[in-house]
C-alpha cells in the first residue's frame, strides 16, 4: 500500500479544497446554518466559515497538518472567535464543534476514491477532530467565565445596601450566607458607611433560612469590620427558631445588639443616632 508523505497530503488537500472552493464553502455554510435552527443568520454563518475556510486552505498550503502549529494560528484565532460567539449566544459545545466537523461531510463527494485521496481525507478528518476539540476547550472556558460573571452579578443583586435614615443604613439578607457572600456584604456595607457618612448599620437576617456556627461567624466578622470603621451594627430578624438554634449551638454574639424585627432595630439605631421618637395619637372625630 502506498503511503503519502505529510507534505504531499497537505498539497493534495489544498488541491481538493481549491478546485471547488467557493462551492464547498457555501455548502459548508448551508449545512451548519441548518443545524443551528435559524438562530444565526445564513449570511453571518457564511462570513464566519468563508474566513475559516480560506485560513484553513492557507495553513495547509504551508505543508502543515499540525492543528496546534504556527501555520494554523489564524485558524485557531478564528475558531476562538466563533466559539466565544456561540457560547454567548447560548449554543451547546456539541453544536459548536459540529460546525467544524461538518466540513468532513462536505468534502466527501469531492473524493475520487484513489488511495491518495483516501489517505488525504483521513489525515484531514484527524485535523478537523483536533480543531473541533480546540473549539470545545475555548467554548468551555468562555462559558465558565460567563457563569462566573453572572454569579457575581447575582451576588451583587442579592446583597443590597439601602439608606434607611440619615446616618442609618440597612443590609437585608436573603438566602444562605457563605464566605464569598460575606465578603461582598462586608465590602458593600463598609463602602456605604463611607459614602453616606453613617454610623449605624442594620443587618437584617429575616430572609436567612437558618443560622449555624459558620453563618454566625460570618455575621461576627461583618460586625467587627463595621466597628473598625467607627460604626455600630445591629442584627435584626432573630426569629424564635433561630434564637433556639443559636442557644443550642452555644454561639455567643457578645455585646452585639440583636433585635427580633427590622422595626425594632431601626428604632434602636435612631435612638443611638440621637433622633427623638414620639408617637402621635389621632384625636377622635378627626
Amino acid at each position: 500500500m502506498c503511503v503519502v508523505a505529510g507534505g504531499d497530503v497537505a498539497k493534495r488537500l489544498v488541491s481538493l479544497l481549491s478546485v471547488r472552493g467557493e462551492d464547498l464553502a457555501a455548502t459548508w455554510a448551508d449545512t451548519v446554518a441548518g443545524s443551528l435552527g435559524g438562530r444565526v443568520s445564513r449570511a453571518e454563518v457564511q462570513r464566519e466559515l468563508q474566513e475559516l475556510y480560506d485560513a484553513l486552505v492557507a495553513a495547509l498550503g504551508r505543508d502543515s497538518l499540525d492543528a496546534h502549529g504556527d501555520a494554523f494560528g489564524e485558524v485557531r484565532a478564528l475558531l476562538t472567535e466563533l466559539s466565544r460567539s456561540r457560547a454567548k449566544q447560548g449554543f451547546t459545545p456539541t453544536e459548536t464543534a459540529l460546525s467544524v466537523y461538518a466540513l468532513k461531510e462536505v468534502l466527501e463527494p469531492s473524493l475520487s476514491g484513489d488511495v491518495e485521496d483516501v489517505q488525504a481525507y483521513l489525515k484531514f478528518a484527524a485535523l478537523l477532530d483536533a480543531l473541533g476539540l480546540f473549539t470545545i476547550e475555548v467554548f468551555t472556558r468562555t462559558r465558565e467565565a460567563l457563569i462566573s460573571a453572572q454569579a457575581e452579578q447575582l451576588l451583587e443583586l442579592s446583597t443590597p445596601v439601602v439608606k434607611l435614615w440619615d446616618g442609618v443604613i440597612g443590609v437585608p439578607l436573603v438566602g444562605t450566607l457563605d464566605s464569598a457572600r460575606t465578603m461582598v456584604v462586608m465590602e458593600k456595607m463598609l463602602q456605604a458607611l463611607i459614602d453616606t457618612g453613617s454610623e449605624q448599620a442594620i443587618i437584617d437576617i429575616t430572609g436567612v433560612p437558618a443560622v449555624d456556627t459558620e453563618v454566625a461567624q460570618h455575621l461576627l466578622k461583618t460586625v467587627v469590620a463595621a466597628r473598625l470603621m467607627g460604626a455600630e451594627c445591629t442584627i435584626s430578624g432573630i426569629r424564635p427558631q433561630i434564637a433556639q438554634t443559636i442557644v443550642a449551638l452555644g454561639i455567643d454574639f457578645g455585646d452585639i445588639v440583636t433585635k427580633a424585627t427590622l422595626a425594632d432595630a431601626l428604632r434602636h439605631a435612631l435612638r443611638r443616632s440621637g433622633v427623638t421618637l414620639s408617637r402621635t395619637v389621632a384625636q377622635a372625630g378627626r
